[in-house]
């Protein structure tokens, strides 16, 4: 039995064994199975791996992407460029760490991008984050990150004004602000500036209908959540894992 799983903290849900479940089911893929590993800290790693010797490879959210790589003994050139990793297959006992995410959002995002959505607001800083700024910089986009707390490289929301959201009509939100369960988070922008120019794209998937992007279709402006992503990213990584 070839055993595939999550590593992440906490997954009060998990989109990745239930699909990958599913998958194994109504395409006949027998000898596979896929769990969530829900870990308090990067350093249960190694126990977890001497635990399940049987791992072939594992997806990691959030808050191990960046953390993790100092577990892994090789790193694809596209991981290692955008400073986050997670997809990991392991072959006699070593992990190599790949980017599935950035990919995955590349193609999901250039669905409804326009000729005007040229520069973007990336919310958070966190591994999510560099797969967002990695694509963004691949197609020509320029970019600003929005921190809770300003930074030299990031933008405190109060900075936020009108004519900063204006000149930002793509604002990508790479938190878990408004994920279940605590649905009505979402990150503290100035909503009354959106407009049907904007382009409002949530790596959340569940709900559907984060609080973020309900702001943004209440103005008419473009939205998109995260399944797509998601999905994208998990065919990657299954991809990766058998060839």
């Amino acid at each position: 039995m070839r055993l595939f799983g999550l590593i992440g903290f906490p997954l009060s849900q998990s989109f990745s064994k239930r699909y990958f479940t599913e998958k194994f089911e109504k395409e006949g893929i027998g000898g596979c199975r896929y769990e969530a590993f829900e870990i308090p800290s990067i350093q249960h790693l190694p126990a977890l791996l001497q635990q399940h010797p049987e791992l072939a490879g594992f997806n990691v959210t959030i808050p191990y992407k960046q953390e993790v790589m100092a577990f892994l003994q090789e790193l694809d050139g596209e991981a290692a460029s955008i400073g986050a990793c997670n997809c990991i297959r392991i072959i006699n006992g070593k992990l190599k760490g790949y980017n599935t995410d950035a990919a995955a959002f590349e193609t999901t995002l250039l669905q409804q991008l326009q000729p005007h959505h040229t520069q973007a607001l990336i919310l958070g800083t966190g591994g999510a984050s560099k797969a967002v700024r990695y694509t963004l910089e691949k197609l020509g986009i320029a970019y600003q990150y929005v921190s809770r707390t300003s930074a030299p490289d990031a933008l405190g929301y109060q900075h936020l004004d009108a004519a900063t959201m204006e000149a930002y009509p793509l604002i990508i939100n790479t938190t878990p602000l408004g994920s279940y369960p605590k649905t009505e988070g979402k990150p503290a922008l100035p909503y009354e500036w959106i407009t049907p120019r904007h382009y409002l794209y949530d790596l959340v998937y569940n709900p559907p209908l984060t609080a973020f992007l309900e702001e943004g279709q209440r103005r008419g402006a473009v939205i998109k959540n995260g399944y797509d992503m998601l999905v994208g990213q998990a065919e990657l990584s299954w991809n990766i894992w058998n060839s």
